[in-house]
């Protein structure tokens, strides 16, 4: 039969879900242009108001007699406006059944999405008020009094809150022409203001979560680090001179101190609260359609004033191509032992890479998934012209980041291989060719270090294992 709601046609009322799938966007805090949205009590009103129309539409829906087909129907339409390659994919799970609960979906997104700024979280507060006070005011004269007095009722507030399953959909919304026929028979104790204080509840939760886990975190770098310091074979300074001065002839191999330095600086880099924030907005990010997260690119491009702004657009790029493996990289890193082997070796075994003679291409060719294959494309493009600003981020970075296939790894190494030589070049590292000094504790051995341990000694792991 098709669409049989008499109070709506679907065309408008699919213009209605246009207009609110804008509001769930501005409810994030921010314009499409990127600019923050403003939000006071009058326009989270509005924004309710909007939801609760939605609401009850979708709800009359399910009433209806014959209500599968229109919403059937609906839902047919909500798929074609979600196949577009503009629409937001945090919203993808948008359907007939969300929208039923269309005052939820916009409490959550104002509450947990929007930056609670006291502007905003003041806003929030005085428009759940008003609209508990609104629909009060129509069953009882005395409203702020029975207002004040349920919401001070401890024990009932304590056991409503505690409800799992305390959702704004258990509310009844009703419409300004429908009057409740009794005296709060239709008013839950608290309404929006009870439902406002879970969803602040649980944020605090998730907050006081977050804390904790950047507390650990920060325990756990502090414990790498100093681990790494006093690992057996570590030795101290004047022990080391004299080491060294006693091998003159024969270049000696890394040692075990340089070897745990740097893999500990570059853990700290992995573990560290902006990195993680960056994978995990980038993760985030490159969820999306490349339709997408291109016009995100491109509006930081636009907005960028600096060359900070720049490196930090390559550096989300970079964690772009590696955030499903982020965890597995920090465990190899901190797995990687030191092995006694001289500056010489490394640079030679890194140096296959470029000539395709490494057991990484075996193993690895191919495990880039489709997305992680679109952000290294864009990359290689971005990065073309600007190689050096590679150089400006943490050496571990570009060796996790790029693939040994990547034409975009292989101008990486060309210029580090350069400077390893001592060729002339337009980066410089150090000062180790200027001095006469041979690469042993640099930055350009370091880079050299980081590619050796992710694409030389984990591709013999798993190609090791993989033969097992």
């Amino acid at each position: 039969m098709g669409w049989s709601y008499p109070d709506i046609s679907l065309e408008d009322l699919m213009k209605l879900v246009k207009a609110f799938v804008d509001v769930l966007i501005l409810a994030s805090g921010y314009q499409s242009t990127g600019r923050h949205a403003h939000w006071d009590s009058h326009n989270i009103k509005k924004a309710f108001q909007w939801a609760i129309l939605l609401q009850n539409v979708f709800k009359g829906l399910t009433r209806l007699d014959d209500h599968e087909d229109s919403i059937k129907e609906v839902d047919a339409a909500l798929s074609e406006l979600k196949s577009s390659q503009h629409f937001p994919q945090g919203l993808a799970h948008l359907s007939s059944a969300t929208l039923s609960r269309a005052m939820d979906l916009i409490l959550k997104r104002l509450i947990h999405t929007l930056p609670l700024r006291e502007s905003n979280l003041r806003a929030i507060i005085t428009a759940v008020i008003e609209m508990d006070f609104d629909e009060l005011q129509r069953i009882d004269n005395n409203c702020l009094h029975v207002y004040l007095e349920r919401l001070t009722r401890d024990a009932s507030i304590n056991s409503n809150l505690s409800r799992p399953n305390f959702l704004l959909d258990d509310l009844t919304f009703s419409s300004p022409e429908a009057a409740p026929s009794g005296k709060h028979e239709n008013w839950i104790d608290g309404g929006f203001s009870r439902c406002a204080l879970q969803e602040f509840e649980t944020r605090q939760h998730a907050v006081s979560s977050i804390s904790a886990v950047q507390t650990g975190l920060d325990i756990l770098l502090k414990t790498i680090g100093q681990s790494l310091c006093n690992e057996p074979g570590s030795i101290p300074y004047g022990e080391r001179m004299h080491h060294q001065t006693s091998l003159i002839t024969e270049e000696p191999p890394v040692e075990s101190v340089v070897w745990n330095h740097w893999r500990s600086r570059n853990l700290s880099y992995m573990l560290d609260r902006r990195t993680m924030r960056l994978v995990s907005g980038a993760s985030l990010i490159f969820s999306d359609p490349k339709g997408q997260w291109v016009q995100i690119l491109e509006r930081l491009n636009v907005s960028a004033e600096n060359d900070d702004n720049l490196f930090e657009t390559i550096e989300l790029l970079l964690l772009g191509c590696i955030t499903d493996k982020w965890s597995s990289l920090i465990d190899h890193l901190m797995s990687s032992s030191c092995e006694s082997l001289t500056m010489s070796k490394l640079y030679h075994d890194v140096h296959n890479l470029s000539l395709g003679r490494s057991h990484e291409l075996c193993c690895n060719v191919g495990l880039m998934n489709s997305k992680e294959k679109s952000v290294l494309d864009y990359l290689e493009v971005f990065l073309s012209s600007q190689l050096n600003q590679l150089w400006k981020l943490s050496p571990i970075v570009a060796a996790v980041a790029l693939p040994c296939w990547s034409q975009l790894f292989k101008s990486y190494l060309s210029k580090l291989q350069s400077q390893f030589r001592g060729d002339s070049s337009t980066i410089r590292c150090c000062s180790c060719s200027t001095d006469g000094k041979e690469h042993r504790e640099c930055e350009v051995a370091e880079r050299i270090w980081c590619i050796y341990i992710i694409h030389v000694g984990r591709s013999h792991r798993t190609c090791s294992t993989n033969s097992i």
